[in-house]
């Protein structure tokens, strides 16, 4: 799939942050991105643009990962930002020589070192639909008023964008047997293959950077939460429904989840997504003292999906927004320390699926197919249900002018 354009989501009110490595920069090292160039930030460094900065230390942009820059206080992350934001204000002419590259020329890396990875299901409309289309009863989980719900996943498989994704094997029921009631559906046939359901979701992934010691409790209104998270990524969490739906009675997910998770290759920080900033949904019920907030606390980010065949045939499935997430990020940092696990550097959380009322707002084909049950069409008029080997899902994410994700691909493949 060929990328498009995204240097209209890199302005200098953005500066994200990635690992990338080419041709004059062989070793895979930090780096920003300003519209479609990128910046290679130990070149800046070693040239003293930064020796003002306090507490940064020497070398820390050569590094093969950003857990190290990403683990510093969030005002060295700001001077580090305001710098470049400064040096970059009438363009690139006065950065040193041989310290950028175009886009097409560079090879883009896991941005961080990822010690564990905790998927979480925060849109209401999310858990109210895939509840419909499984179980044909709409009634949240007992705890989703209460607390962000959520799982351990599998750190080990998140995989960068662009990397191919290959059809996982496992334990689902046969597709020949069509009972429908609950005392047939125990006389289904359990086959081992290849997954038939394979799905996507459309999700917001939330990298931790100085984290949370373990056997800390922490309040959302505390500072703390907001700055032990480092920034954010597009999080594509690929879901092999038939096996899930067999392994979810009643524990679960494992395997039906664990096999991959794509994220972008662009960290996009806290500090340039404050001015997009909003109000939440209203808490239906009295919250714990940890988890109550005041004010703006969600984020605007309007997230798209689109299928691209192996014919090249280009559909936008969906297109929903983040601050619909009935919990916020903070939120969602807040309760997981609540155990007393801590949060590490480089550790990822995901929102689960976003998505919204409508129905051009539904993040994943488990909620656009009613389970399964309905196929949708795409642009060129076919039906389809679920993916099929050769599809590239791309997801993109806005959350305002010049502050943009870039994107997230990922093609399936037998």
């Amino acid at each position: 799939m060929t990328s498009p354009d995204y240097s209209s989501h890199f302005s200098t009110k953005n500066f994200p942050f990635g690992i990338a490595s080419s041709s004059n920069h062989t070793t895979p090292q930090c780096v920003t991105r300003v519209s479609n160039t990128v910046v290679f930030l130990d070149t800046l460094q070693n040239a003293g643009l930064f020796n003002h900065i306090v507490g940064l230390p020497s070398g820390v942009f050569a590094s093969e990962t950003l857990n190290s820059y990403a683990a510093l206080s969030r005002d060295i992350h700001r001077d580090v930002r305001k710098t470049l934001q400064d040096t970059l204000a009438d363009g690139l002419d006065n950065l040193p020589e041989n310290s950028t590259e175009d886009i097409a020329n560079i090879q883009l890396y896991l941005p961080v070192s990822i010690p564990t990875f905790t998927d979480f299901s925060c849109s209401k409309h999310h858990v109210q639909n895939a509840g419909l289309a499984i179980l044909n009863d709409p009634t949240p989980p007992p705890g989703f008023d209460h607390f962000p719900i959520g799982y351990t996943g599998r750190a080990s498989s998140i995989v960068v964008s662009g990397t191919d994704i290959v059809r996982p094997v496992g334990h689902f029921y046969s597709t020949s047997s069509q009972a429908d009631s609950s005392s047939a559906l125990a006389e289904r046939q359990v086959v081992f293959g290849k997954s038939q359901a394979m799905d996507y979701e459309a999700e917001i992934g939330i990298v931790i950077g100085r984290g949370i010691e373990q056997g800390r409790m922490v309040r959302v209104e505390e500072n703390v939460v907001e700055d032990c998270i480092f920034g954010l990524v597009i999080l594509n969490d690929w879901s092999a429904r038939d096996i899930q739906g067999l392994e979810m009675k009643p524990l679960g997910p494992l395997n039906g989840k664990s096999f991959a998770t794509s994220i972008s290759p662009w960290i996009i920080t806290v500090d340039a997504l404050e001015p997009f900033k909003v109000s939440g949904p209203v808490p239906e019920t009295t919250v714990a003292p940890h988890l109550q907030e005041n004010g703006n606390s969600h984020y605007s980010i309007d997230v798209k999906v689109e299928l691209q065949t192996d014919d090249s045939t280009k559909t936008l499935v969906s297109e929903s927004q983040a601050r619909d997430l009935y919990w916020s990020v903070q939120q969602m940092c807040a309760h997981l320390a609540s155990s007393g696990c801590g949060l590490q550097t480089g550790e990822i959380l995901g929102t689960g699926t976003v998505s919204g009322p409508s129905d051009s707002e539904l993040g994943c084909l488990l909620e656009v197919t009613k389970g399964g049950k309905v196929p949708f069409r795409l642009s060129d008029g076919r039906r389809r249900m679920y993916l099929e080997n050769g599809d590239v899902i791309a997801m993109t994410a806005v959350a305002g002018e010049g502050v943009g994700f870039g994107e997230c691909v990922g093609r399936l493949v037998g």
